[in-house]
């Protein structure tokens, strides 16, 4: 997450991997997992809305205001655009849209990576406190791609919000039943069949037997999905902050030459 988004060069490649786990629970070391067993091109969510160009950005709204007005048909056509020539996705916003790419790639297998529910709510409040920035929506739309992360973020609250209405079985810390109905969701909307529950210290075995590949040489890879967050906020940050700076800067050249100009003449 963070890094250079993967762009598919070969778009007859079907999906072969639905990484379900929620964010922050590994997606990014499942990424490199799933490309370094299928040497292909994976999408993970975080990566391709912050880096990838304002038309793909632009297309992932349209599949869910497609979604949004029930329009199924219009649906699965656009996420199939999104998604063509990818061997695996993780990360929001394909996690909004399971059962549409399991029915889409009805032979792609599921993998939910399970996590603590407690270190996963610390690691998101870190997160969510360094990237809570009540100006970013009137800064980020001159900027292509970006401009259409305040619409993300409202798709992602409305999901979040649905998942929070439903009662935890048991008595448990507030906040960490977004992690727990979500898990619950995923295990009841794929069949046993195609779904592997795992937890990243399982390492390359569980995941191997399932996918029916070879074991690969070495450890499995790890991405800190928390630092690579932090960078991404404070990178955005800097980001927006040279862009706005030049841009009035400019302005104030331009302003002060106009008033120049109707002084002396």
């Amino acid at each position: 997450m963070g890094g250079v988004p993967s762009v598919p060069r070969d778009l007859s490649r079907k999906l072969e991997v639905i990484c379900a786990g929620y964010p922050r629970t590994g997606t990014s070391t499942m990424a490199l997992a799933v490309e370094q067993l299928y040497n292909g091109p994976f999408l993970h969510g975080g990566t391709q809305i912050l880096n990838r160009e304002d038309a793909y950005c632009k297309k992932w709204v349209q599949v869910y205001e497609a979604k949004a007005r029930g329009d199924k048909e219009r649906t699965l056509s656009l996420l199939r655009e999104v998604t063509a020539g990818f061997v695996g996705v993780a990360d929001l916003p394909p996690l909004d849209f399971v059962p549409e790419l399991m029915e889409l790639y009805p032979e792609a297998k599921v993998v939910l990576v399970e996590r603590d529910p407690l270190r996963w709510l610390d690691s998101l409040m870190v997160v969510s406190r360094a990237s809570n920035k009540p100006w970013l929506p009137y800064l980020v739309w001159v900027v292509p791609g970006w401009r259409w992360f305040p619409t993300f973020v409202h798709y992602y609250g409305l999901s979040a919000r649905k998942l929070l209405q439903q009662k935890p079985k048991e008595d448990v810390r507030r906040g960490t039943e977004l992690l727990i109905n979500w898990n619950i969701s995923v295990k009841e909307m794929v069949p046993p069949e195609k779904l592997l529950v795992m937890q990243l210290k399982d390492g390359w075995g569980p995941l191997c037997k399932f996918l029916g590949v070879p074991v690969p040489d070495g450890p499995l890879p790890r991405a800190n999905d928390t630092e690579a967050a932090l960078k991404i906020s404070n990178d955005v940050t800097r980001r927006l902050m040279q862009i706005w700076g030049t841009a009035l800067g400019t302005a104030a050249v331009v302003g002060f030459a106009a008033w120049r100009a109707w002084k002396t003449r």
